[in-house]
Formats: C-alpha cells, structure tokens, sequence
C-alpha cells in the first residue's frame, strides 16, 4: 500500500520522513475562471491549518477539453515516485465554454466529457502539459456509452496484476462517477439511467495502460464522489473504507467498509458504518465532494483521520475527524483550523520534509 492511503509511514532520514500535506482543490467563483488546479500546504506537520501556495493563485490551467478542472485528486506512485493530478473535465463558469449561471448540469451529466484531465510530476513544482485520459475507451478502440466521467480517484494496489506480469505487478485502480447507457442507446435518452461509480484500471495514466472495469457501486439510486483510505489490520490484512455520496435514498455522504483484500471485485461484501455524514453543516443544498486521509500518527502513537466535505453550492470544504474508523465521523470543533473560502472537491496527501520544504518555498 502506498503511504499516503495508510499514514503508516516508515522513515530513513530527516529529508524522508512523513511531514506535512498537500491540498489540491478548485474553487468556484460564479464571477470569474476559478475552476483551474489550486495547492494548498498544511502550516507545518498541522493539518488544521492550510497556506495556500503561489499567493493563492491557481498551479494549473488546463487549454484542452473545456478548459475548465474541478474535483482534482492527487497522489504518488510509490515504485516510480512520480506524482499524478487528475481533475475533472468540466468548465461551469464564464466564457464561450462556460455558463453565467451555473450551467445545464443535465446536459453534463448526459453528454459532457469522458476524459480526465491529467498532469505528472517528479518533484510536486513543475508540472507536464496536460493530457486526457478517456475513462469511455476500450482497448480495441470502441467505446463504452458514458455521460460525463466526474469525480475520479484511485488507490495503488501493489500485487493487482499476477506475478510475471509485463511491466510488474502493481497500478492504480480508479473510481469515477458516471451515467452508462446501453449501448444501442448513443443518444443518451433512457431516462432511468442513475449515476453510477464505476471502476478502472491503469499503471501510469496513459490511455495505452488503461483498461475499463466495470461498475463498483450501484446502490439502484445516483451515487457519486466516492473517497476511500485504508488502514492495516493486527493480523497483517487491510481495511479499506469507501465514502461515497447518495442523492436518491436520504443517506447522504454514507461509508461503508470492507476486509476483502480485492475490494474492487463485484462479489466485494461491505459493511455499512454511517450514513448522513456532514449533516451537521448543511447550508443551501447540503454537502458532497468527501476527501479522506489519514494524519500522521503523534508522538504517542495516537492515530487520527480527517474529512473534508463540500459545503454547496458554493460554501466550500467543512472538517470531519475521526479517531476509531469504526466508529465513524464528527464535525472538527476547533476554532483554530483555517482553510480558505470556496475551496472545494480536491484531495489531500502526505509528504516527507524534503517535500513540504520544497513546496514552502512557493508561498
């Protein structure tokens, strides 16, 4: 498992040891182009307390697709150290691609873009050209009948391909949102169709490496924004928890759990945890957009686990904590975390101090 999914992070230096995060997120300005690739660092080893880098202005811009990003991810490939940002393809706001009130997020939903946006990285400060990954593709060059691919995440699973494997054994597995239509059905018409997360395949973001793999989760009802963190078990196994948001049954952001280490098989058993998480913070039309990770364990050895939800329509993130996974979810009471407003949708991950003083340096 990679360490940004366990926060159980063994060290061999001063410059290798787990120290601060990183933050990537959009925003959303309803009166300017604010849905582009923002950093922000945690203030020091806190992950109450964020800096946003470059003067708060945004990393990334992307001039493919729509030219809009929004619920970006990021993480590190742990055998290649290489870091991957994926975002969303999608411009809500301003411009000819964009929308002065919001948009028609039926016709997005329905017919917007299957391809992600994607950048690397070896050092976190400069970045490739973007590029576009087609979660519709399939290997032989047909295409599955996707509305708009949204919400992509992805954890690394070290032993996913057999041992012999070409390339090695070990790739990311991604999870996105999406409606999928049949495929006699191109225009998209079938008005039962719910949103789906559905589930993939690649070991380095290429669409050559990519492979589609089926549903994840179909709950009967529109399930989006899943968000998932793992932590070992006594006996050697992994627990890996799924977050995910439900806008057809009255759950809300709910979590549910498993032990199975092939989580992303469809025979998977989950246990539901809670339900309605983030509630507590609903203004306008409610929370979605979870982003889980794990904190560095203290000095005691006292593990703790943080939830960002998104506040919309354009509130922004809120802080859940947990300290028992098991257990679930409470909103932070801490008068001293500070995260700039409209920040949204993104995801954290940890760093080691060569890493964080790297970024520091772009305040």
């Amino acid at each position: 498992m990679s360490v940004d999914q366990l926060g159980d992070i063994k060290v061999s230096s001063q410059d290798d040891e787990a120290y601060g995060y990183v933050l990537v997120h959009f925003r959303e300005d309803p009166q300017g182009y604010a849905e582009r690739i923002y950093l922000d660092i945690s203030d020091g080893d806190n992950p109450r307390k964020w800096l946003p880098l470059k003067g708060g202005e945004p990393i990334l811009t992307s001039d493919i697709g729509t030219t809009g990003v929004r619920d970006p991810h990021i993480i590190r490939n742990p055998e290649s150290g290489v870091w991957t940002i994926l975002a969303t393809d999608l411009r809500v706001f301003g411009g000819e691609r964009g929308t002065e009130r919001g948009g028609n997020w039926y016709e997005w939903s329905h017919h917007g873009s299957t391809s992600l946006i994607v950048w690397q990285s070896e050092d976190l400060v400069h970045w490739s050209e973007p590029h576009m990954l087609d979660m519709a593709m399939l290997p032989d060059g047909s295409r599955l009948e996707l509305g708009m691919a949204w919400a992509c995440e992805c954890l690394w699973v070290p032993d996913y391909y057999p041992v012999g494997h070409e390339g090695g054994r070990g790739a990311f597995v991604l999870y996105w949102s999406s409606k999928m239509f049949a495929a006699d059905d191109p225009g998209h018409k079938d008005e039962t169709v719910v949103d789906k997360v559905l589930w993939g395949v690649t070991t380095d973001f290429s669409q050559q490496s990519y492979e589609f793999g089926g549903v994840f989760i179909d709950t009967g009802g529109n399930s989006i924004d899943t968000t998932m963190i793992q932590r070992p078990l006594p006996d050697g196994g992994v627990r890996t928890y799924r977050i995910t948001k439900d806008n057809s049954f009255g759950n809300g952001i709910w979590m549910d759990s498993t032990d199975e280490p092939r989580w992303w098989e469809p025979k998977t058993q989950w246990r539901r945890v809670q339900t309605n998480i983030g509630d507590e913070y609903e203004v306008g039309h409610g929370v979605e957009g979870p982003a889980v990770f794990a904190a560095h364990p203290t000095a005691d050895g006292r593990q703790l686990w943080y939830l960002f939800v998104d506040v919309i329509p354009s509130v922004g993130y809120r802080p859940m904590v947990a300290d028992d996974l098991d257990r679930g979810w409470r909103p932070l009471r801490d008068e001293t975390f500070s995260l700039r407003e409209h920040t949204k949708h993104g995801g954290v991950a940890s760093l080691t101090r060569a890493e964080y003083e790297r970024l520091r340096a772009l305040l």
